[in-house]
């Protein structure tokens, strides 16, 4: 296990399972459940399983994970100056909505087999959790992998899920996507240059959700894909290709 990364486990079936003394889930019916560990996780975590009262208690190992320093240049700006109230608004508005989407967790377990890649062919131009240097000025670490690919290029579910928010012209993101694939594991689509799902939509592994863009805050077409899991920043290309737990 590392930083950025995760764990699938199985137990009884609606066990309770703790993360670090925190109630994190209750294992789905087949008994599958989710870890996952942030960019900057701590060396260690401790997990806890309560299945009908038989106890299990296991200290994972977090190992470190190295991340990227990039140079951009001439990144377009959304607005020049200050923002007028009604754009302030609008950016309050979306991350409101963004906030309450990667919050989701419904009761499904399409993370247990792990994920497909969303494109089938692609250049990754930015690794996930590198840190950006934008004209000179050091900005947060970049929470996503950024997958390059011509415009119209289709976007696929890596997984079963529900789409949680589904929107052509966001500020940032332009056209998003999110899904939620069970116990509030939520992945992210942006820059989309169509939007092929709507929000509530439930979804299977591999179906189209839309097409590659650089539509928002982008300086080309690419597929900005994201993962998160109760807060925490994942690498979702660490899940593609993972079999599931027996």
């Amino acid at each position: 296990m590392q930083q950025s990364g995760f764990a699938i486990g199985r137990t009884t079936p609606r066990a309770k399972v703790f993360l670090d003394g925190q109630m994190v889930a209750r294992a789905s019916d087949g008994g599958f459940f989710y870890l996952g560990f942030d960019r900057d996780a701590g060396p260690h975590a401790r997990v806890r399983i309560d299945a009908r009262g038989a106890d299990l208690t296991r200290q994972l190992q977090i190992d470190r994970a190295e991340y990227d320093v990039q140079r951009i240049k001439g990144l377009r700006r959304v607005y020049q100056g200050q923002a007028s109230p009604q754009l302030e608004a609008r950016i309050a508005e979306e991350s409101r909505r963004k906030a309450a989407a990667f919050a989701s967790v419904t009761d499904r377990d399409d993370f247990r087999t792990g994920f497909s890649a969303p494109l089938r062919d692609f250049r990754v131009t930015a690794r996930f959790g590198g840190q950006r240097i934008v004209d000179g000025r050091p900005r947060p670490p970049h929470y996503g992998i950024d997958l390059a690919a011509p415009t119209g290029t289709p976007v696929t579910a890596p997984a079963g899920g529900l789409v949680v928010l589904a929107d052509p012209r966001m500020l940032y993101e332009g056209g998003i996507v999110m899904i939620d694939h069970g116990q509030g594991v939520v992945s992210a689509y942006l820059h989309l240059s169509s939007v092929d799902v709507a929000g509530g939509q439930s979804l299977a592994r591999g179906q189209r959700i839309g097409a590659v863009g650089s539509t928002g805050r982008a300086t080309g077409p690419h597929l900005c894909w994201r993962l998160k899991w109760r807060g925490r920043h994942m690498n979702p290309m660490l899940m593609v290709g993972v079999p599931g737990p027996a």
